[in-house]
Formats: C-alpha cells, sequence, structure tokens
C-alpha cells in the first residue's frame, strides 16, 4: 500500500467574482451562488502557465513530505490544459524541480488526480517507485468562451500535488474504483479545433451522480469500509447540487464533506487535491475521494490517512 506524506498548492493571484461576471454576462452573483455555490474563481496572469503552476504546486508537495527527491521515480501529472501539444508538460516539471524520473501527463479530465494517484499507489506498491508526484493542473480560463454564461461562470485555475510512499498495511490507499463511459464523450468536450468548451449541462448532472455514487460505494466495498465510518469526504468540486446529491445517495453527512467550490470554482483535476489539501485529515482519519470529468470519466478511493509508520 501507499500513502500521501506531503501536498502542495499553488492559486494564481488574479480572481473573477460574480460581480465581475455581472457587469458581461446575462446574469447575477445570486443566480450563479444559487445553482453552482460558487462566489469566485482564481484566474492566471499573463505569466501564469499549467506549468509554472505545477511546478509550484510540486515543490510545495516535496518540502511539505520531507522526501528526498532523489527517491521520487516518477512525476504523473493530471491536466486537460497542457502548455503545448508535445511534449508532455509534465517534462518541463520534472526539469524545473531537479528530478530524475519519468514523467508523463495524464488525460482523464476531472478525475485526473484521482487516476494518477491509483496509478502511482500501483507502483509505489509493488516496488515500481520508491516514491512518486501526482499533480493536478490547470489553467482553464484560456478554454472558457468569455460570451458563454453556462461554462464562464463555472471554471477556475489552480494546482495542487501530493507525494505518495509505501505505507503499512491497513494506512494509505486501501481501495480504488476508476471507470468510463465513452458513450458520453460528447457531453463534455473541447472538439477537435475547437478553442472553448462546451457542455450538456442536465446531461453532465445526471450521469455524474449516477457514476460517482456507484463509483463511491465500489470503493469502499473493495476498501472494507462503509460510508457511516468515512470521516473525510472530497469530492470534485463541481457544483454542489451534485456534490449534494452525491452525498444524499452515498449515506454520507454533509458535515464530513470538504467544500472550497465557493472560492474556486471547478478547477478540474486541481479540484480534488486543492480540497483534500486545505482539508488537512488527520493520521487514522478515512478519506473518500471522488470525481467525474469529461469522458465521462470517473474516480474513486478510500484512504487511510497517514503511513502507520
Amino acid at each position: 500500500m501507499s500513502a500521501i506524506v506531503g501536498m502542495g498548492t499553488a492559486l494564481p493571484t488574479g480572481r473573477l467574482t460574480n460581480k465581475d461576471l455581472e457587469a458581461t454576462l446575462d446574469t447575477t452573483d445570486e443566480w450563479i451562488v444559487e445553482r453552482t455555490g460558487i462566489r469566485e474563481r482564481r484566474i492566471a496572469g499573463p505569466h501564469d502557465t499549467t506549468v509554472s503552476l505545477a511546478t509550484a504546486a510540486g515543490a510545495e508537495a516535496i518540502a511539505d513530505s520531507g522526501v528526498d527527491p532523489t527517491t521520487i521515480d516518477l512525476l504523473i501529472l493530471a491536466t486537460l490544459t497542457p502548455v503545448q501539444q508535445l511534449p508532455a508538460s509534465a517534462v518541463y516539471v520534472q526539469d524545473n524541480l531537479g528530478l530524475q524520473c519519468g514523467a508523463f501527463d495524464l488525460g482523464a479530465a476531472c478525475s485526473g488526480f484521482v487516476y494518477g494517484l491509483v496509478m502511482a499507489n500501483g507502483l509505489v506498491e509493488t516496488g515500481g517507485a520508491r516514491a512518486a508526484l501526482v499533480i493536478g493542473a490547470e489553467v482553464l480560463s484560456d478554454c472558457v468562451d468569455p460570451a458563454d454564461r453556462s461554462t464562464r461562470i463555472l471554471f477556475g485555475d489552480g494546482a495542487a500535488a501530493a507525494v505518495i510512499v509505501p505505507s503499512a498495511p491497513g494506512h494509505g490507499i486501501l481501495g480504488s474504483d476508476l471507470g468510463c463511459d465513452g458513450s458520453a464523450a460528447a457531453i463534455l468536450e473541447i472538439a477537435r479545433d475547437e478553442k472553448y468548451v462546451t457542455m450538456d449541462g442536465k446531461e453532465v448532472f445526471r450521469r455524474a451522480v449516477r457514476a460517482c455514487t456507484q463509483s463511491a460505494t465500489d470503493a469502499m466495498d473493495r476498501a472494507g469500509v462503509r460510508a457511516g465510518e468515512i470521516d473525510l469526504f472530497v469530492p470534485h468540486q463541481a457544483n454542489t447540487r451534485i456534490i449534494d446529491a452525491i452525498m444524499e445517495r452515498v449515506g454520507i453527512d454533509a458535515s464530513k464533506c470538504a467544500m472550497n467550490i465557493a472560492d474556486y470554482g471547478n478547477t478540474s483535476a486541481a479540484s480534488i487535491p486543492l480540497a483534500l489539501a486545505e482539508a488537512k485529515p488527520n493520521d487514522g482519519d478515512l478519506v473518500l475521494l471522488c470525481g467525474f470529468g469529461a469522458g465521462m470519466t470517473w474516480a474513486s478511493a478510500v484512504v487511510r490517512w497517514g503511513t502507520g509508520q
């Protein structure tokens, strides 16, 4: 098994509030908050990129972990906003951090961080890596049509990272579930030769609630735990209505939920690790991570916080 031992975050200083959006879109602060729970989002400045944000979050995570950087044998960057088509943005982050390890981008949209966590766990657990760095980083403001109310109100920019190391039995990642339904790919996409994201919001809502409910349940079953035992629930921060519906169906009390969507909006692959880092779980806490994204992808993991060593 493997555990998270250090986390880091990086957020642009720019802010886009609902009041700001009132000036350019047919919307109001009240309308946005009621439907999404979002009050503002962080927006990348002219010198902020997916690579710069990922580098800052990764450096903070390594420092927080106390792990010798020379033991990090793998870097996974979950992102849907790479700085260029080729090579992977992860290679620039690796170079910036001075690491000597394998590095690649992972494209599972908003599920990406949990996908990366599960992949890193497999390598660390089997001895393929002594330690791994998993980062979720996005500059989604580049992908949003400024005139499209349905998407512009949702997305923000940011990054967060986690260092993964071996753990004692009963600690770290206890169970997980990864899934995808490619038949629904068109409901949330940036089409070929297009610049901006398009979304069928109602269909995303319906599928997200159904998929996450089942995925979270399957991950808990594989971990041998029940919903009532979960100390902290960290869902993808897409929409408070979706989160509320998932909690109700899975059977998790709202008091156990980490929620920062009001401050950051939907940051895709950065969303779950940002919320996890801010929640600061205690050693021994049972944590449930659950996300969904374009694809449609979904991913869940049950983590006993701490290494047990």
